[in-house]
């Protein structure tokens, strides 16, 4: 006859609430398990069909525009290095016949090229001449001559600058200029050359930056030529304190002209202020003027002294 072994109360308590733990425990696991399932299910997304591919159009790079600004052209000067090969840095000048020389494998046509696809095209010739093993070629632009603006008159830096993708309208050109200078109008004159006609325009800058209309502030091309006039001036001497030459503004009246040279001297006299006025034929008279007339350009204003 077996014998069931006895257990007394406490060991009876202890096995029970083992049992339970180890049935919580594999409960758990199980919704554990079967939610980290469906959430992998929710997340993970479709695979979707690449889009086909459009022949003649590519989705990324610059336009025709930008990339005809940052081509290569005649008399451009290039820096072109090999990497780990210092002897073969070189710089040149593009010939009249688009093409550089490069040590070891002679001419080479860049013009109309990216510098990026002039430095493939060097490192290919290196590398089927077996001169270089995987040659790593960088070409930059030390001097960009091809494309050029112009900018004169009465600005700060007056010369010829580059023309690129990142610079291109009438702003961009006048802050490489330094601004236009103290003598400088708002107005400027934009020669171009399209199809072979050659159009002048007339642009005022304060349109530009006090109204915010951006349809002036145009896109330029290689051969431009921005030219900014002399602002139009008044001159003033006599019984005043800083007599000199100034800028004339819009509407400006004898009053305000006085009041930049400082205002009348403690001899001067309102009553004997004339103007010297060019007239249409080129001669010069002289008018007895008001504080609250117009000024015109070029006008001199002269104030006598006083007699008392």
């Amino acid at each position: 006859m077996i014998q069931t072994p006895t257990y007394s109360r406490p060991e009876i308590i202890a096995s029970r609430i083992a049992a339970g733990a180890l049935v919580f425990l594999l409960l758990a696991f199980a919704g554990l398990s079967s939610a980290q399932t469906m959430s992998v299910a929710r997340v993970t997304p479709l695979a979707k069909p690449a889009a086909p591919a459009v022949p003649g159009v590519q989705s990324f790079g610059p336009d025709a525009s930008n990339a005809a600004l940052e081509a290569i052209g005649m008399g451009d000067m290039l820096r072109v290095t090999v990497f780990r090969n210092p002897d073969l840095t070189t710089e040149a000048r593009v010939s009249e016949h688009g093409t550089i020389l490069f040590p070891l494998i002679g001419e080479v046509a860049v013009v109309g090229m990216t510098p990026a696809q002039a430095g493939e095209r060097i490192a290919q010739r290196l590398k089927d001449g077996k001169y270089v093993v995987n040659p790593e070629v960088n070409v930059s632009l030390a001097q960009v001559n091809s494309r050029q603006v112009a900018v004169l008159g009465a600005v700060n830096k007056p010369g010829r600058y580059p023309i690129d993708s990142q610079t291109v309208h009438l702003t961009d050109f006048l802050a490489i200029a330094g601004g236009v200078s103290a003598p400088g109008s708002d107005h400027v004159t934009v020669v171009q050359t399209r199809d072979g006609k050659t159009t002048k325009r007339d642009i005022d800058l304060n349109a530009i930056f006090r109204d915010g209309d951006l349809t002036r502030n145009i896109e330029l091309a290689p051969g431009d030529t921005i030219y900014v006039e002399k602002a139009p001036m008044v001159y003033i001497y006599g019984e005043v304190q800083k007599a000199g030459a100034y800028r004339l503004e819009p509407h400006m009246t004898v009053m305000q002209a006085l009041a930049l040279g400082g205002g009348l001297t403690t001899r001067g006299t309102q009553r004997g202020i004339r103007i010297a006025r060019h007239g249409p034929d080129g001669g010069v008279r002289e008018i007895d003027a008001r504080l609250t007339d117009l000024v015109q350009n070029d006008d001199v204003i002269y104030v006598k002294e006083s007699l008392f």
